[in-house]
């Protein structure tokens, strides 16, 4: 384990940024979000960005590949330049969990996407532990430890130093090549800091709720719920939670025409649009109900019966703050184990 004092943060930055691109939270208008590091980019106080670090690997907007016609012939470009040698400092263990929950969409079956795994390859993430959760956590639900996150090098920040521990060969390469301006370090401060964390979370009004009711094998416990009408009324279908949550994968392909060809490129969508997936025949799912239910038995169900019992959630709390009508998945997990009281 290696340290560095606090006043020297932006010297920890400087040295990293020499080889690669840096990204840390930094606060913006909108809220705190991943923001390149330049001298004088400044860490923020904020526990969790807007958004997570989904970004960086599966873009809201990406080019795929160009078309170039000659008549008959058409001439298929590779357009890509994800090649970036980059880091994420700041992430935070939901984040981080997020990305094995991608991992298993795009990479463990054949074909694999190729697009994700490139960023993957050149991307180091350096997790932070979660000092002070808030009251929309709930990552203690599915097992994650904000106390411990995983990551190639995971942080601990106390009043006065960062404290760095390499988990992965990138992570090693990195923390090495920090050495001269590191020291190396016990582990009683950190391990005084995850007994305070771990404290905490017990503390929060979400530190109950447990998945023990959901997972594979309970679709048809589910499906036909009579409280999926209840919960779905007042839904708007705005899609606000689908773009805030760092494991939602859904994407649409789409074809541009340009003065001197054709480019295809992806962009997120979601299960809530009533476009979402339609066809020539129209849409398997008409009603909002219909697309509310699917969002959440994906994340609750589908997903876990089909990746060893892994839930597509991680507990992060951005569709608590940010849904416009306080509609979110621990109200759907509370109302569906029979237990909603309203609250949250």
């Amino acid at each position: 384990m290696r340290k560095i004092s606090l006043d020297k943060l932006d010297l920890l930055f400087a040295k990293i940024a020499e080889n690669q691109s840096l990204y840390i939270p930094s606060d913006s208008v909108e809220g705190a979000k991943f923001t390149k590091w330049t001298n004088g980019t400044a860490l923020t106080n904020e526990l969790n960005t807007v958004r997570g670090i989904k970004d960086f690997f599966f873009p809201q907007s990406e080019d795929l590949m160009k078309f170039k016609m000659q008549g008959k012939n058409i001439e298929v470009i590779d357009i890509r330049d994800e090649h970036e040698d980059f880091v994420i400092f700041g992430a935070r263990a939901c984040d981080v969990r997020a990305m094995t929950v991608l991992d298993n969409v795009f990479l463990h079956a054949e074909p694999v996407d190729t697009y994700y795994k490139n960023r993957r390859e050149h991307g180091i993430i350096m997790s932070l532990a979660c000092t002070r959760p808030v009251e929309t956590c709930f990552c203690g639900t599915f097992g994650i430890d904000a106390a411990n996150p995983e990551g190639d090098i995971v942080c601990h920040k106390t009043d006065d130093a960062l404290y760095m521990n390499a988990v992965s060969e990138k992570g090693t390469a990195l923390l090495d090549s920090l050495s001269d301006i590191t020291e190396d370090a016990d582990t009683k401060a950190v391990d005084e800091q995850k007994a305070l964390i771990k404290e905490r979370m017990t503390k929060l009004p979400l530190a109950e709720l447990t998945t023990d009711a959901f997972g594979g094998g309970k679709t048809e416990k589910f499906f036909d719920s009579p409280e999926w009408a209840k919960l779905s009324e007042s839904c708007l279908g705005c899609g606000t939670c689908t773009f805030v949550c760092p494991t939602c994968q859904c994407y649409d392909i789409r074809d541009f025409k340009t003065n001197d060809g054709v480019v295809r490129y992806r962009c997120w969508d979601s299960c809530m649009y009533s476009q979402f997936t339609r066809m020539a025949h129209g849409n398997n799912r008409n009603s909002q109900k219909e697309r509310f239910r699917q969002r959440f038995m994906h994340k609750l169900v589908y997903y876990p019966e089909n990746n060893n019992g892994m839930f597509s959630c991680v507990g992060c709390g951005r569709c608590l703050a940010k849904c416009p009508i306080r509609m979110n998945i621990v109200k759907v997990m509370k109302a569906l184990e029979g237990t909603d009281n309203g609250s949250n």
